[in-house]
């Protein structure tokens, strides 16, 4: 556990007590609405800050003298994610800055003054950039088509041009854990690989570095933390595009199974970091011509599920989370 982690788990949880930490989002009430100043907010809070600060100690996200650029939507991902990392701010002994950023992509009706209102509020660094994507976003793709791809990946470049300009050290996103397992089975059934967005990586450029801090809290559980903090949400779906029906799919598909096989979930997320590449079929990462009996024995190789009674090992499969 690094600095940050352990201020984090320091500061928050000490007061809590077992009950609390077995349930600290509230899930076991999906439809109650969280309060802020209730006792379900400040565990809702607890959780965000507590998993927020183990994936920056498990990642080395953040280290003494950074720059961090925090990249704003304006949708709920991204007010939560800032409003943690300047939570770590206080509490971490390591010291970091913060900018935040905002594309201004010139879609219609965008509410131009809304987040650098906030951001005058909250008393933060920020800067608006403004690059007419939404021109040659239309002018590319045909009426009715999903937008998105290309405006991301539109987006990415200018993000990772303003970063150089700036000098910042890290770009930091909002994606959650539901991104990341959505992306994972996306690659999976539509792409052929094992593959999904990491979070921490060198950028495209292959100057910059992104992180993910929130790579570890639900969805679910920031929106409630976003409605409770009452920030002002920008929707999403200003531009007029069609959503992606493939990734639409995967967020269905994974609703389901988090009403009826929640542990379904958080085992699929823990087998991302529980990872046996003689176990796979990829050549590139295990020597399968090379190997001889007697040079070693993979964990667990062949034996986990061998029998049906096995299955009950799963609780030790999902420790992550």
């Amino acid at each position: 556990m690094n600095d940050i982690a352990a201020a984090v788990q320091l500061s928050d949880l000490a007061g809590l007590d077992a009950q609390d930490q077995q349930d600290p989002s509230g899930q076991s009430g999906h439809n109650e609405v969280t309060v802020r100043g209730s006792r379900r907010f400040e565990l809702l809070e607890k959780s965000i800050r507590r998993l927020t600060g183990r994936a920056i100690a498990d990642f080395d996200m953040i280290k003494d003298g950074d720059v961090i650029m925090a990249c704003m939507s304006g949708g709920a991902d991204s007010y939560t994610m800032l409003d943690t990392l300047r939570y770590l701010q206080t509490v971490a002994p390591v010291k970091f800055e913060i900018i935040a950023v905002n594309l201004d992509q010139k879609q219609p009706g965008f509410p131009e003054h809304v987040l650098p209102q906030y951001f005058e509020r909250i008393g933060i660094p920020y800067r608006i950039v403004e690059e007419d994507t939404y021109s040659i976003v239309k002018d590319k793709i045909a009426p009715g088509k999903t937008t998105c791809s290309l405006c991301s990946r539109l987006r990415r470049g200018i993000l990772y041009r303003v970063a150089k300009e700036m000098g910042v050290t890290k770009i930091a996103l909002g994606h959650h854990r539901d991104d990341i397992l959505h992306t994972f089975m996306l690659n999976m059934f539509y792409g052929g690989k094992i593959k999904t967005m990491p979070p921490k990586l060198i950028a495209d450029d292959g100057e910059n570095v992104v992180i993910r801090p929130l790579a570890y809290v639900r969805e679910a559980d920031i929106k409630k933390y976003a409605a409770a903090m009452e920030f002002p949400i920008i929707p999403c779906n200003l531009c007029g595009s069609q959503p992606n029906l493939q990734r639409q799919a995967m967020r269905e598909m994974l609703n389901e199974w988090e009403k009826h096989h929640p542990l379904w979930i958080k085992s699929m997320f823990t087998a991302m970091a529980n990872i046996t590449p003689s176990h796979m079929l990829d050549r590139s990462l295990f020597d399968f011509a090379q190997f001889k009996p007697g040079q070693g024995k993979e964990a667990s190789g062949d034996t986990l599920f061998d029998r049906d009674d096995k299955l009950d090992q799963s609780q030790s499969v999902i420790n992550l989370l």
